[in-house]
């Protein structure tokens, strides 16, 4: 899907897509086949799923935060060093880690 999706993305009068990379044949609203460099849409489906992968990345790292938004919170005692790395470490995770299928996770304190 992300090799169609490439497509799309750099072609925009590309109306249909079949088949499967690398095979795939793009046409326009009209039938007629649209030619494209394979090169090209292979770079762009990287591109693409590396930004994907951050999303979702963020998307869960998001989540771990806001469950840890209580801690400093106005009517709570001040957060301790352990969660303010803890807070610190999920900011940071996206400066080390791209995917969710190679991050490791700081542990909760």
């Amino acid at each position: 899907m992300t090799y169609q999706r490439a497509i799309h993305e750099l072609h925009s009068n590309v109306h249909t897509c079949l088949g499967d990379a690398p095979d795939v044949v793009a046409y326009d609203i009209d039938g007629n086949v649209v030619t494209f460099d394979a090169g090209a849409v292979t770079a762009k489906a990287a591109e693409i799923l590396t930004a994907d992968n951050l999303h979702w990345l963020r998307f869960e790292r998001n989540i771990l935060l806001a469950e840890t938004d209580y801690w400093n919170a106005s009517d709570t005692p001040d957060m301790s060093a352990e969660q303010i790395a803890y807070r610190q470490a999920l900011r940071d995770i996206t400066e080390t880690y791209t995917s969710l299928e190679d991050v490791v996770w700081p542990v909760k304190p």
